[in-house]
């Protein structure tokens, strides 16, 4: 199965079922092994101390939200697929994961200290949406880190980018993954993507204040985070 570009929640969670157990094989070999670091960047842009909450949000398998669990902190994984989540709880059973939707989370307004979401906003039939949501449930002052794959300032680098997307990266996923199609879907979604500036605007559309970005591998990833007003 493929997801279509108009994101319906439906088809998206069912392509996500459907890769759940060899995801995180996949998409180590497609990102040559840089998944834990541009994770340890969240961890750090997030700046959690002992006592605080955090939201993960597209915890898909629980990766991420493995990486945020320092010492003190309490971590909440949420996702929409039912097979991400599943596999999330036996590879990281320390964490609650709880099913919900990015546009209609299910926790109480100022729930969380911060929120973050990796490489999920892109699955979101509305983004500007689902980073309000986020922003109702972190508390006045707390703060939001969104890590997506970007645009290369570099346009050798972007334009190296944009061929590995669309010719490699499906030819890696039709030899490791069981849904060969949704990887298509995955080049298809990081090529429509904003632009890190027009990202930063739907950030302070949502409520968001004090947005900035920072590039990671040359721009193939971006780093945003806001603050909640106080």
């Amino acid at each position: 199965m493929r997801a279509e570009l108009d994101k319906r929640a439906d088809q998206v969670s069912a392509m996500f079922d459907e890769v759940a157990d060899g995801y995180d094989r996949t998409r180590s070999v497609l990102w040559f092994g840089q998944m834990g670091r541009w994770g340890r960047a969240v961890a750090r842009a997030l700046e959690l101390t002992p006592g605080q909450r955090v939201l993960d949000v597209a915890a898909g398998t629980g990766t991420s939200s493995r990486v945020l669990a320092g010492p003190g902190v309490e971590v909440v994984g949420c996702d929409f697929s039912a097979g991400m989540l599943r596999v999330a709880r036996r590879r990281v059973p320390e964490i609650a994961f709880v099913p919900g939707d990015a546009m209609s989370l299910p926790f109480a307004e100022a729930a969380f200290d911060a929120a973050t979401i990796s490489f999920g906003l892109r699955n979101v039939a509305d983004r500007v949406r689902a980073l309000a949501e986020m922003r109702r449930v972190v508390r006045p002052g707390g703060r939001v880190v969104v890590a997506e794959y970007s645009h290369p300032a570099s346009a050798l680098t972007n334009a190296a980018f944009q061929t590995y997307l669309r010719k490699a990266a499906p030819r890696i996923a039709r030899a490791l993954s069981t849904n060969a199609p949704a990887y298509d879907y995955l080049a298809d979604s990081i090529l429509a993507w904003p632009t890190q500036l027009e990202l930063a605007a739907d950030l302070q559309r949502a409520g968001w204040e004090r947005v900035a970005w920072r590039d990671l591998s040359g721009g193939v990833v971006a780093l945003h985070r806001g603050f909640r007003p106080q």
